[in-house]
């Protein structure tokens, strides 16, 4: 029985997913027989969960952070209710109110008004209760023009917004948001973030997924890491951050492929990372004042090479805390890629890196005949180890600023005239 403090219980939880074809219908078999394929395919089982358990007390904002695969998303699904777990045993005392795709819930021929009404009676809500929060939603997702547009005439942003206002303000009990916000813009996901932590202000329960560690380390006080659908660790947030970052630096050359919260048209796009020293080996970290080169590897997508007239590449390097330190651009120094050709690398180099030892991410940024082509947020973490940096052997202490600044000092003497 759930204990009454505790809002989200979850006992040993696994789900298993078949993948390959199986016999499941005359008219399949009777086309497996036209094509000579007879009988069930081989399938092939894979866990997206395995043996989950934890709990979470009434109130609490947890945020649930792994890599792309961790099953981060089947794990809410579960919670959700909108796939059966496996094994195992859930149990949820309050409502839950959930955003884990673009326009979750929503019907698409059905207007953003009627929609509104319809997910706030899925939640158990009467019509008066939806009315009494009807404008702070519309207000909220800055939809009014369209509220009486069909939902699928609406853009990404547009089904997010006004999804995520339905979510958050038909004052559900447990608050269940997945990296879906990413969709929106700057100022929505800061809109959203005050949001939740209203909500958990308020004595709600949320579980937040997201790869913004800054978001996840500000809105949620505890944790979960999942990896390769297991929990790694759970606990305190930045103990469980720490956890994750020491994991995101272990290889040396990171795939970009699988990231789904990628902004742009695609023409070319970013498909993996590597840091390498001044003789192109890898590296998994560097040291302060060490050379090396930020090789950005590249695929061109949806056109040819000769339909690439400029490139303007920018990297954005976070700390730990997801505060912008630095920031790359070609533009900055004067050397955009003018009509290229073909390549499959763009390389940056960095002398003596000036950066205080630590954990840092980098956000890349790439437009394509001036037009946004590929942005990744948070798409690499480095960690950057203590380094000679002043060839003395010597550094200042680690809370004296985040650089290293080459400086030397001497003795002058002022001569006075009488």
């Amino acid at each position: 029985m759930i204990m009454s403090n505790v809002a989200i219980s979850v006992e040993n939880i696994s789900k298993r997913y078949s993948i390959g074809d199986t016999s499941s219908g005359s008219l399949q078999d009777a086309f497996r027989s036209l094509v000579g394929r007879r009988g069930a395919q081989k399938t092939e089982e894979f866990w997206a969960l395995k043996d989950i358990s934890f709990e979470v007390k009434q109130g609490e904002a947890i945020g649930i952070i792994g890599k792309n695969g961790a099953g981060k998303s089947t794990l809410l699904k579960v919670l959700s209710r909108i796939t059966e777990p496996t094994t195992g045993r859930i149990e949820i005392d309050g409502r839950v109110s959930s955003l884990l795709e673009v326009g979750t819930g929503f019907h698409p021929e059905l207007t953003g008004r009627e929609n509104v009404f319809l997910n706030g009676t899925i939640l158990g809500m009467s019509r008066d209760e939806i009315k009494a929060k009807f404008d702070e939603i519309v207000d909220f997702s800055g939809v009014e023009k369209f509220l009486d547009t069909p939902v699928k005439r609406y853009s990404s942003g547009m089904k997010v917004r006004l999804a995520f206002a339905v979510a958050a303000h038909l004052e559900p009990e447990i608050l269940i948001i997945d990296e879906v916000l990413a969709v929106g813009d700057a100022e929505f996901q800061k809109k959203c973030l005050g949001k939740m932590q209203d909500v958990a202000g308020e004595g709600r329960t949320v579980l937040f997924v997201s790869h913004n560690m800054a978001a996840v380390s500000h809105l949620c006080k505890g944790g979960i890491f999942l990896n390769n659908g297991s929990v790694k660790i759970a606990g305190d947030i930045n103990h469980v951050i720490d956890h994750y970052l020491q994991e995101s630096i272990s290889a040396a050359d990171i795939s970009l492929n699988s990231r789904k919260d990628r902004k742009g048209t695609q023409m070319l796009r970013f498909s993996s990372i590597e840091i390498l020293d001044i003789e192109q080996r890898k590296l998994s970290s560097v040291m302060s004042g060490q050379n090396f080169t930020l090789k950005l590897k590249t695929e061109s997508h949806r056109a040819s090479f000769n339909d690439i007239r400029s490139i303007k590449v920018s990297v954005g390097i976070n700390d730990s805390k997801d505060n912008r330190v630095s920031y790359l651009s070609n533009e900055i120094t004067d050397q955009v890629f003018m009509n290229p050709g073909k390549f499959d690398s763009i390389d940056i180099a960095i002398p003596k890196l000036s950066l205080q030892p630590g954990t840092y991410s980098l956000t890349l940024f790439c437009k394509v005949n001036n037009e946004i082509s590929d942005w990744i947020q948070n798409a690499f973490y480095f960690k950057v180890e203590p380094g000679d940096f002043y060839s003395t052997g010597k550094l200042p202490p680690d809370n004296q600023g985040a650089f290293y600044l080459d400086h030397t000092f001497s003795l002058s003497e002022n001569v006075v005239f009488e």
